[in-house]
């Protein structure tokens, strides 16, 4: 989901419960390949109503979550680049409410082992 999805649901929560937002990750600063494997990762989500709803609510229309999501969308919902900018958009989840972010690392390569990708990003959040 978005930083703005976060802060609506700490709104509704009120300050007591805990609030972790998943937030999809492509480490792979070329927006094209990037964004394939983004699209990828969302397959599933297209086809739940709650997820549509969800994207409707925050502003996106019916063409851009259909048929792989427009770059806007896919952009919105999967941050990709560097780990300094995923880095970036982590942060943007805590300062709209999050306790944590719960991370779904996508492999930007086919057969690109995600643990590499986790411990890039581990050593831009300075936790490794």
């Amino acid at each position: 989901m978005t930083p703005e999805h976060t802060r609506e649901a700490r709104e509704i929560l009120g300050t007591g419960p805990l609030l972790v937002p998943e937030q999809h990750v492509v480490l792979d600063a070329d927006p094209v390949r990037a964004r394939e494997a983004a699209r990828t990762a969302l397959t599933n989500y297209f086809g739940m109503a709650n997820y549509r709803n969800s994207w409707l609510r925050l502003g996106f229309t019916e063409d851009e979550i259909s048929d792989g999501g427009s770059d806007r969308f896919v952009d919105a919902v999967v941050v990709h680049g560097t780990p300094a900018d995923v880095a970036a958009r982590l942060a943007e989840h805590l300062d709209a409410g999050a306790d944590q972010v719960a991370v779904q690392l996508v492999a930007g390569e086919p057969g690109e082992p995600v643990e590499d990708g986790f411990a890039r990003l581990a050593a831009e959040l300075g936790l490794s």
